[in-house]
Formats: structure tokens, C-alpha cells, sequence
């Protein structure tokens, strides 16, 4: 070795940065420190930056689907042969309940027959018959509650846990707490029914006081519209795109890391960038994910995309798949639009009128795309790592309300699949005619404790201090349903 170098093995023109030195000094250990506090800059300049989990998790992400309107348990999911056996006796014979919008009329079964499925033999009605082929992939959650039969409020709550609006939705929250694996696509999200946005609209998938980052960013399902509003300059400006876009781009970025320097820990303002950047990114990236012409022809037959009625939802769940594999996180999926009076049939669950109709149409709809959605992750490997959930905000009353069902918050049905559940089991139960949640009764916050769980999350540790108090998902109650987990 020459006296005049401090480099060995005459390595002179190595370049030595201080990152290898860390890594070469004391065995490794100051780079593992500093590659902790690199991860910290990327996630305080990157909100969405892929964070730690609490503790392993089972999933990665999260399928869900939602019903709005009120989906009959009752007539789906719960069967209940007691009540078919009081068809047509007076539900309520001492005249002093009071349902939502109508007094109760008599018992009435349910309009299609339960058969037990499966190996695990559990019933469920020919409403769902593709459905019924795949449940011994599912758990169900019988004894769900709300605290509204409001449609708003029960809307909220399910999504949000509190009945008021302005709170984080449970894909903010995930978000919120894992970041994202997509550095391409938004980490959450939403897939609007295309009749229209679901009772409660966009508070439905906002953030509430967490980082506006965190909201739901809503693609169009429409295969002839952009996947995005707005995403690319209209027809009219096509000159400002390609080389002059970029070029733009370029310049707004240097302006605003000049802002932004002066401006250290200004969160919202790092958030923004990052919003501002992924929107330029999601130009290449969202036609990219929602573009199907890659798609087998069987696989487009499973989701029934020809199909007129069946054909659109049947798109969101196929979406919703392509979203996962491309990482993103939390992705809901709408199965209904706002809930407004009947022309042909209701826009959505909400059946006071006549449950022949109204779920008789949409009962194809959820069934064909939800089983595909289930049936396509499975043969892909993906259904081990996302965990699906379908729910509605409230159930049906058992007692007939003319051809029709009145609200029912005592007493509806969730069911979960995939990533870390226990499949072809059940949890709860209502009484014998399905009017209340009897045995071990829950609500949004143990579904959304038990969900976090797969994801990793403790319900209890994530948290948001916001006006004087750590907020949390599940407020101050929840529990994981642990008889549902693999």
C-alpha cells in the first residue's frame, strides 16, 4: 500500500459516499440506520409511501363492494324458515311497532328458495345462484346492526363509523396507515355505479380530516369515456401535449420545490405536489389499468361484459382486479346509485315497493360480477392476498310492506373472502324471523377492526389526533371477529 493514500489495494479512484461508509462501518449497522431515516425523508415528501404494518398482515388489499339501498338479508343470505312458516300472519298482532317509512304488515318469507351450498352446507337463496358455487370461499356476518335507518347517515356509518358526515372513510384510513404499493395509480380507489354516485355521494370515500391525499380518487367505468375527469387536456388544446406538456410540467416542478423549500414540514403542501405529480403519472398510467382489449375472451365472458344490464358492473369488478395487481391498496366498488322513486326499477337496493322487481334486477347484476371477481383472484393466486368484502347499510324487514320491504337496521348481512378469512364459516345470527341480531350482534366497527387486522393494523393504534382527541376508524368500540379468521 503507498504511505500517501488512504485507500487500500490501490483503490484510490473509488468514490467513497457516505452511505458506504456507513454500510462499511461497524458491520452494517449505520447504514441500516441510515436506510431508516431514508425511508423517513421518502415518506415525509411521499405521503403515500409504503409504511409498517403493526403486526404481519394477511392481505395486502381490499376489494369492497357496496349495496347501497338496503339489500334483503332476509331474501339473500339469512335463511329463515320460521318465518316462512308464519307467511301471511300479522308480523306485529298488538299494532305497537313502528317500522322506518310504514306500519309492519304481515310475515313474509322469502321471495326465493334457500338451498344449502357447498361443503360447508350453508344456505342461501337462488337470488345469488353463481355466488352459491363459491361459498365455501366466504364467512358470513349475520348479526350485522347500524344506528340509522337513514340511508345518509347508515351510509356513512358503514363506510365511516359515525352516522354524521365529515369523518374518514375506511380507505382513507387504510391508506392513511399502509401507504401505498402503487407509485403510479392513487392508493384508493372508488368505482362508481354508472347510473349515478351512491345515497351520501363523495363523503362516502373522502378523507374527513386526515391528509386530503388519502380520499378516494373515483375512476369512470366507462369504456367510452376517460377513466378520469379532466385527465387530459380537451380536444381543443391537443398542441399543449407531448414535448410542450412535459416541458411545462418541468417548470411547475421547479417552481414548486422552490416554494416548497422555504416551507419545511408543511405536510398539505407535500401532499399536493405529490397529488399534482401522480395526476401527471396517471396519464400513462389509468388508461393503462382500465384498458381491457388485453383481456381473453373467457375472462370477459365470466364478468358478462356484453351484457346490457350485467355488462357494466361486471367492468368494475374486472377493474377492480386490474387495480390490486397493479398495487393498488383499497379499491370500493359501488352496486347501486342514489336512492330515488322507481321508473322501471329502483336505482338500487332500496325495495319498499316491490322486492321482485328491484332485486330481482340486481340480484343477477351482484351475483354475475361478484362471483367472477371471486372465481378470477382465486385462478390468479390473488384471492390469498386481497380480502373481499360485500355489505349494505342496513337489511329489510321481514314483515311485508305492500310487495315491497321496509328499512331494517336491527338485523343484515356482511360476508368477507379471501385474505386471512376462514371460509365456508358464519358469525352471529338474527332471531327466528330475522327482525333483530340476536347472537353475538356487530357493527361497522367490528368489521372494520377485523379488516384492518388482515391488513395489519391494530384498530386501537391507528389514530389521528384531530380537535383535541385521537380519532380513531373504530371510535371507541370494536372488536376483531376472531371466529372468522384462518
Amino acid at each position: 500500500m503507498r504511505p500517501d493514500t488512504a485507500f487500500p489495494c490501490g483503490q484510490r479512484e473509488r468514490f467513497v459516499t457516505r452511505r458506504n461508509f456507513l454500510w462499511e462501518l461497524g458491520g452494517g449497522l449505520g447504514g441500516v440506520a441510515l436506510t431508516a431515516m431514508l425511508n423517513e425523508a421518502r415518506a415525509a415528501t411521499n405521503p403515500l409511501a409504503p409504511k409498517p404494518a403493526h403486526h404481519p398482515a394477511k392481505a395486502k388489499a381490499v376489494i369492497q363492494i357496496f349495496c347501497p339501498g338496503g339489500l334483503s338479508h332476509v331474501d339473500s343470505w339469512d335463511y329463515k324458515p320460521e318465518l316462512a312458516k308464519r307467511q301471511g300472519k300479522p308480523f306485529d298482532p298488538d299494532g305497537k311497532l313502528q317500522f322506518f317509512a310504514s306500519k309492519p304488515g304481515n310475515c313474509q318469507g322469502g321471495y326465493w328458495p334457500f338451498r344449502q351450498h357447498g361443503r360447508c352446507g350453508r344456505w342461501m337463496s337462488d337470488l345469488f345462484p353463481k355466488l352459491a358455487q363459491r361459498v365455501d370461499d366466504i364467512a358470513f356476518i349475520h348479526s350485522m346492526q347500524s344506528k340509522s335507518a337513514l340511508h345518509g347517515p347508515a351510509m356513512f356509518m358503514a363506510n365511516s363509523g359515525f352516522i354524521l358526515p365529515g369523518f374518514p372513510s375506511m380507505g382513507a384510513w387504510v391508506t392513511y396507515g399502509l401507504g401505498s404499493e402503487s407509485t403510479d395509480l392513487p392508493a384508493f380507489v372508488v368505482l362508481p355505479d354508472p347510473r349515478g354516485l351512491p345515497p351520501g355521494g363523495v363523503i362516502n370515500w373522502g378523507a374527513g380530516f386526515l391528509p386530503a391525499i388519502h380520499q378516494g380518487t373515483t375512476l369512470q367505468t366507462d369504456p367510452d369515456q376517460p377513466p378520469i375527469a379532466d385527465l387530459f387536456p380537451p380536444k381543443g388544446f391537443a398542441h399543449l401535449r407531448g414535448d410542450t406538456e412535459q416541458a411545462s410540467r418541468d417548470f411547475l416542478q421547479t417552481l414548486n420545490r422552490t416554494h416548497a423549500a422555504s416551507r419545511t414540514g408543511n405536510s398539505e403542501l407535500e401532499a399536493r405536489i405529490a397529488a399534482y405529480e401522480l395526476a401527471a403519472r396517471l396519464q400513462l398510467s389509468a388508461p393503462e389499468a382500465t384498458d381491457l382489449r388485453g383481456e381473453t375472451d373467457a375472462t370477459k365472458r365470466l364478468y358478462n361484459l356484453e351484457h346490457e344490464d350485467i355488462g357494466p358492473f361486471g367492468r368494475q369488478c374486472l377493474l377492480a382486479r386490474r387495480l390490486v395487481e397493479r398495487g393498488v391498496r383499497f379499491v370500493q366498488i359501488f352496486c347501486g346509485a342514489e336512492n330515488t322513486a322507481a321508473k322501471k326499477v329502483r336505482p338500487n337496493w332500496d325495495s319498499h315497493e316491490d322486492i321482485v322487481r328491484d332485486h330481482g334486477y340486481w340480484g343477477p347484476i351482484l351475483d354475475t360480477g361478484a362471483a367472477a371477481l371471486l372465481t378470477d383472484l382465486k385462478s390468479r393466486g390473488l384471492l390469498d392476498s386481497t380480502l373481499v368484502i360485500c355489505t349494505t347499510e342496513f337489511g329489510r324487514q321481514p314483515g311485508a310492506q305492500g310487495k315491497g320491504r321496509d328499512h331494517n337496521p336491527g338485523a343484515f348481512t356482511a360476508w368477507m373472502a379471501g385474505g386471512g378469512i376462514k371460509s365456508g364459516t358464519a358469525y352471529g345470527s338474527t332471531d327466528d324471523l330475522g327482525f333483530k341480531a340476536a347472537e353475538n350482534p356487530a357493527y361497522c366497527y367490528d368489521l372494520h377492526a377485523t379488516a384492518l387486522h388482515l391488513l395489519g393494523l391494530d384498530h386501537e393504534k391507528l389514530s389521528f389526533y384531530n380537535n383535541g382527541i385521537n380519532r380513531r376508524l373504530t371510535d371507541v368500540h370494536g372488536h376483531v371477529i376472531r371466529e372468522i379468521l384462518a
